[in-house]
């Protein structure tokens, strides 16, 4: 959890986004529909983001699960996309803010190194997390942001930068269903 490890049992039917509300204190997980449309429980799963409330805890045993808590304490700044959607107004009420920036910064990881991806492939990605503030105008320009500032600093053709894009499209096939 959050790269450290966790270890409890779990009901069979109990679902990832109680346990890490409920069980862990992970708070930064939000339920919001608890069918999987809008997004706000989005947490990176071995570093694809999935919806937490589509998801048994049982299921996620041995894997690595990254919530909003792990990406807002690295050394106590703000991520890449983090600050990008600060500069960029692209966050008002907050609610959807933490599943956006999970399954968003799985794209700006995809993007380190390749191609920058258009308005249009952001939107795609955006169909996965409701917003009721935003109109994602803001959104979509702070993640044009932050990809500019993460393909500027990884290099160009590595293997890694390779791997995250194919992780990245992979995901976006889980978030359309």
């Amino acid at each position: 959890m959050n790269g450290r490890p966790e270890q409890f049992s779990a009901q069979p039917n109990e679902l990832l986004v109680e346990r890490l509300r409920d069980g862990l204190g992970l708070t930064g997980t939000k339920v919001g529909c608890d069918t999987g449309q809008c997004g706000t429980c989005v947490v990176r799963l071995d570093g694809r983001s999935v919806k937490s409330c589509l998801v048994l805890t049982a299921s996620a045993g041995g894997s690595e699960v990254a919530t909003i808590e792990g990406e807002t304490t690295r050394g106590g700044e703000l991520t890449g996309l983090q600050e990008a959607l600060r500069q960029e107004h692209g966050t008002q009420c907050g609610f959807c803010t933490p599943g956006m920036v999970m399954a968003l910064g799985e794209l700006v990881d995809s993007t380190a190194g390749g191609a920058a991806p258009t308005e249009a492939e952001i939107r795609e990605w955006l169909t996965g997390n409701l917003c009721r503030c935003t109109g994602y105008h803001s959104v979509v320009r702070g993640v044009q942001r932050a990809c500019a500032v993460a393909r500027a600093e990884a290099p160009a053709g590595t293997a890694e930068s390779a791997a995250v894009a194919a992780s990245g499209a992979a995901a976006q096939e889980v978030r359309g269903t």
